[in-house]
């Protein structure tokens, strides 16, 4: 599954805040294989419609997924329509505040680690161009770089023509790991300016309550 926004992360665990909700999510969760409407309906006892309502809406947010098919064997006219069936999805959904995303990190290190060991290459430098493939991707697909940087969790500050990032998204990393992760943040972000085209020239630059990398206008 692609990369979800941090608005539609926070609109799929808010979902659960409902008593109702949550026990539907539950049940579905804790039975074996798909499950129909009438059968959390009748778990819960409530009415078919108010259970269709709730499984939708955990649907919608991608918490769980659907599925049609028959219940019987039969087939041809008579045989009714097929069931629509929920069960819970297999994708993750995190929100953390302050954002973080320790996913991308473990995907781009597994991902140089993998060819490292396939290649014999340098691994240090295969994390940065994975790193910067990996940005150059990002903006390459959706250009607005400040909007991206928003999704990836650095929360862009403009500091006159330059940008600050006050977050770190892989903030714990970055403390027990400093020099591997803040490469790995500079090379990310120099391939996400190049991707959305933009006039900026990111820098090592490590302080006190923000990122290890600042974009000077350049």
């Amino acid at each position: 599954m692609a990369h979800r926004s941090r608005t539609e992360r926070i609109a799929s665990v808010a979902a659960l805040d409902d008593v109702t909700t949550r026990s539907v999510f539950d049940f579905v969760t804790t039975t074996a294989g798909p499950v129909t409407r009438d059968a959390v309906a009748e778990a819960l006892g409530v009415s078919r419609r108010i259970a269709a309502g709730h499984l939708d809406k955990l649907a919608e947010q991608g918490l769980l997924t659907v599925e049609f098919r028959r219940l019987h064997d039969r087939t041809g006219p008579g045989a009714g329509r097929p069931a629509k069936l929920y069960r819970r999805s297999t994708d993750e959904v995190a929100v953390s505040v302050p954002d973080r995303r320790y996913d991308l990190a473990a995907n781009l290190l597994a991902s140089a680690v993998t060819e490292a060991i396939d290649t014999g290459a340098d691994v240090g430098e295969i994390v940065h161009r994975t790193a910067y493939d990996a940005g150059l991707a990002i903006t390459t697909a959706s250009p607005d770089l400040p909007a991206a940087l928003i999704d990836t969790g650095y929360e862009p500050r403009e500091a006159g023509p330059d940008i600050v990032l006050t977050n770190c998204p892989f903030h714990r990393l970055a403390r027990q790991y400093t020099d591997l992760v803040c490469g790995l943040n500079l090379h990310l972000l120099r391939g996400m300016v190049e991707g959305a085209q933009a006039a900026y020239r990111p820098v090592l630059d490590p302080g006190p309550g923000r990122c290890c990398v600042r974009l000077p206008a350049g």
